[in-house]
């Protein structure tokens, strides 16, 4: 049985393949969103916080500086240098890391070069338009909180480490990202079981068609629960079982019909061999006969003719059936062998045997019959114009017996071997329909494959293909005519189980 092997794993991959992808893209896309929240919230805290700290130390910075006479201070008043830098030490000596400015247009001095990043255009606007303004820079991982110190045009910015938030999101990220791996790994894992466990049943389903397929036909599939695979199991057996049925009963009216064959050929073989031998005796006595009663003696002569050779066939053809056949193996010259045929019925007028010498070791007696039954055919069909040529390619040797007659339908040449068929009535003729189906047969048991070609108007060729080196295949099957055919009650009974 030619088939294509399809791997059984394929769709299971594909599967766990689909399986793994939603798998791992819901946890990606969840694990990023819990990061980017948590990453929100903990930036937000720590802003909420150094706001905070920033409004405290501006209030501080107002406190730390000296007042006028009426303890009162302008809003447009300056900070001098000397009173910048004192208070830029005292933030420092409190462990706080400041920046600040005199002015909108004056530099920033730090209280640390440190932790000195330098403010965008941007946030000193916010700033000296008197609102309270953020900014952070990474890295270092600072941010800086800003605001006017009361009653001056002073600049004051605030400074936060966040090292430590960061380095928490970067601890947070990366359990996120081993979790997102192992996932993935365990989708990947239950995805691969749960595809082989899903998909179990149709891969026995396929096993168990391919039995079937091979001749196994007892072959079941276990029925596991009453789910869809369930129901498709039962189907199956059902449908085997049915074919089975189908199958015994063709094979007991094939055996029925050959043996009818059989019974009938050899029925017919003791009253057609006396029906011979007093024909053989009518035709002496021909000449002698009136005018009148000559032509249907002629007649009656060709018909028993006729009916010894069909008789002759269907004993052969019953013989092939009941696998009863013996092989010989004999040096034969094919070319002498054409020769030997076409001379033996006087064909020598009608067919050109043509080619190179061949030998090989077969049965002479199968392959004339072979050889004969194809050039009978053909002087029948082919006209004159027929030719028997002997090549050989390779390990091959080949008998290619060519006419030149009306040819063959394509419709029909798929069935040109079966036994009693004839494709048109131009094909029609003194032939019983048999002599194409025991060339075949008979080709078989040398191991030699029969081909056709035909062209309709041109001519059809015959080709046997025999093995220059080898043995025989033989006979198949048993010797017993009733069991040909037939399968007996051992045939092997198959469950195809999970595995």
């Amino acid at each position: 049985m030619a088939a294509h092997d399809v791997s059984p794993g394929r769709f299971r991959y594909r599967l766990t393949v689909a399986f793994v992808l939603v798998a791992g893209v819901s946890a990606a896309v969840l694990a990023i969103g819990a990061y980017l929240m948590v990453r929100q919230a903990h930036l937000d805290g720590s802003l909420r916080a150094a706001t905070a700290d920033a409004r405290y130390q501006l209030f501080l910075a107002r406190q730390f500086l000296p007042l006028d006479s009426d303890r009162m201070i302008d809003s447009d008043r300056t900070i001098d240098s000397d009173h910048m830098t004192s208070l830029l030490a005292s933030f420092e000596s409190s462990g706080r890391h400041v920046l600040a400015s005199t002015g909108p247009d004056a530099g920033v001095v730090a209280s640390n070069v440190a932790f000195a990043p330098e403010p965008g255009p941007q946030f000193r606007a916010a700033v000296a338009a008197g609102q309270l303004a953020f900014e952070r820079s990474r890295p270092p991982n600072l941010l800086l909180v800003g605001g006017r110190i009361p009653g001056t045009s002073a600049e004051l910015y605030v400074v936060t480490v966040e090292d430590g938030l960061y380095a928490g999101l970067g601890q947070l990220r990366n359990a996120l990202l081993a979790g997102w791996v192992a996932v993935v790994l365990l989708a990947a894992g239950v995805g691969h079981t749960l595809a082989r466990r899903t998909l179990e049943p149709v891969a026995r389903a396929s096993r168990a068609a391919r039995a079937v397929a091979e001749g196994l036909l007892a072959t079941r599939l276990p029925v596991q629960g009453r789910d869809e695979f369930g129901a498709w199991a039962e189907s199956f057996n059902e449908m085997a079982a049915a074919l089975e049925a189908k199958i015994d009963d063709l094979s007991r009216a094939e055996a029925r019909e050959r043996r009818f064959t059989a019974d009938v050929a050899h029925e017919l073989r003791t009253p057609v061999t006396a029906l011979v031998a007093e024909a053989s005796l009518l035709r002496e006595h021909v000449d002698r006969l009136p005018a009148e009663a000559r032509r249907p003696a002629e007649l009656l002569l060709n018909d028993v003719v006729r009916l010894r050779r069909l008789v002759e066939e269907l004993i052969e053809i019953s013989r092939l059936d009941a696998r009863r056949v013996s092989l010989s193996r004999r040096p034969v010259d094919l070319l002498a062998l054409l020769h030997t045929i076409v001379d033996a019925r006087g064909w020598t007028d009608r067919v050109e045997v043509t080619g190179e010498p061949v030998t090989l070791h077969t049965d002479p007696r199968r392959l004339e019959r072979v050889a004969a039954n194809l050039l009978a055919n053909a002087v029948a069909h082919g006209g004159s114009g027929v030719t028997a040529a002997v090549r050989r390619s390779g390990a091959t040797a080949t008998i290619s017996v060519t006419d030149r007659g009306p040819g063959i339908a394509p419709e029909h040449l798929p069935h040109l071997f079966e036994r009693f068929y004839k494709a048109d009535p131009s094909r029609t003729g003194a032939g019983s329909g048999l002599g194409l189906a025991i060339a075949q047969e008979n080709a078989r048991l040398l191991g030699a494959r029969l081909r056709v070609n035909s062209e309709v108007g041109v001519g059809t060729a015959f080709h046997v293909d025999l093995p220059v080196d080898g043995a025989l295949p033989g006979p198949r099957g048993s010797s017993d005519l009733p069991d040909a055919g037939v399968d007996g009650p051992g045939r092997a009974s198959t469950v195809i189980a999970g595995g």
